[in-house]
């Protein structure tokens, strides 16, 4: 499995320590034995889950900037992409929210257990935080809702000149487009859309939007 990942962070310019996959090796068996009894992936081939999770997760690396000190994953899950950019920057401190208790106590006792000190686990929704005026450097959101609905949770906890990443399927752009009057309202502006290759053929669009 690590082979893929070593290979893929190789070729992709990304430096990823012994240590690091020691620790996304241990969260990936935590996932997948938690998983026997409580839903956390659809996913359980090995080789599949370091592509369609942990690569796919490691792709947002080249889009936080070395300057930023806070990080919201929203709808984070099982950790994805959350928990491994915590594991990739340990610079950073990494919020993950989720709305399922469940998951959030799994998460604690995870990064608990691989010593992540710069991890906050929040059972809560996005659009729960913006009141009380909490705003991140970054936001990152992976298969939770479409942009619209998005806009209006993400950017409100999204810092002025912070940036929010979507990561979406290959084919965004109607979505996008649908979108465009709520991101403009709620101050955000889609900077690009790339669209990057986890795998052979198997592509995902990262889509970066910056809070004006």
């Amino acid at each position: 499995m690590f082979a893929t990942i070593k290979e893929w962070a190789v070729q992709n310019g990304v430096e990823v320590t012994t240590v690091q996959q020691q620790m996304l090796q241990a969260h990936q068996n935590m996932v997948l034995e938690t998983n026997k009894h409580m839903n956390l992936t659809a996913i359980t081939n090995p080789q599949e889950f370091a592509i369609k999770h942990i690569i796919d997760s490691l792709t947002l690396l080249p889009y936080i900037p070395h300057t930023a000190t806070t990080l919201a994953d929203i709808g984070t899950g099982a950790g994805y992409p959350g928990l491994v950019l915590a594991i990739m920057r340990s610079d950073l401190h990494v919020t993950l929210l989720d709305s399922t208790r469940k998951r959030i106590d799994f998460l604690q006792e995870t990064a608990k257990t691989l010593g992540l000190t710069n991890v906050e686990c929040l059972h809560a929704r996005a659009e729960e935080l913006a009141p009380t005026g909490t705003k991140f450097d970054v936001c990152t959101a992976r298969a939770v809702a479409g942009m619209d609905k998005l806009a209006k949770w993400v950017l409100p906890i999204t810092k002025p000149g912070g940036i929010f990443l979507a990561m979406k399927g290959p084919n965004v752009q109607e979505e996008l487009d649908a979108a465009q009057k709520i991101l403009a309202k709620r101050g955000g502006t889609i900077q690009t859309v790339d669209k990057v290759e986890i795998s052979a053929g198997i592509l995902h669009s990262i889509v970066v939007v910056q809070r004006n």
